[in-house]
């Protein structure tokens, strides 16, 4: 993914100012959770039509930059 910026919007607006598809109404949570409970990104872009692989590929890239920013507690 050369930068998810060009896929993934904020806007108060939209969403409750949730991290959004750009163009749609789609959260990346909802993307994160469909690939968490282990549909395809395949599979996610034919139940969301508006989507596309590389919107997939770009929340994926959302979430791993979220990460690194984070400062994470251990898992005990």
């Amino acid at each position: 993914m050369k930068d998810w910026r060009e896929r993934i919007v904020v806007d108060p607006q939209i969403c409750h100012g949730k991290p959004c598809v750009r163009g749609t109404r789609i959260p990346v949570s909802v993307i994160l959770d469909n690939l968490a409970e282990g549909l395809t990104p395949e599979e996610i872009v034919a139940e969301y039509p508006p989507l596309t692989l590389e919107d997939v590929q770009a929340a994926i890239a959302y979430a791993a930059d979220l990460v690194r920013e984070e400062e994470l507690a251990p898992l005990r």
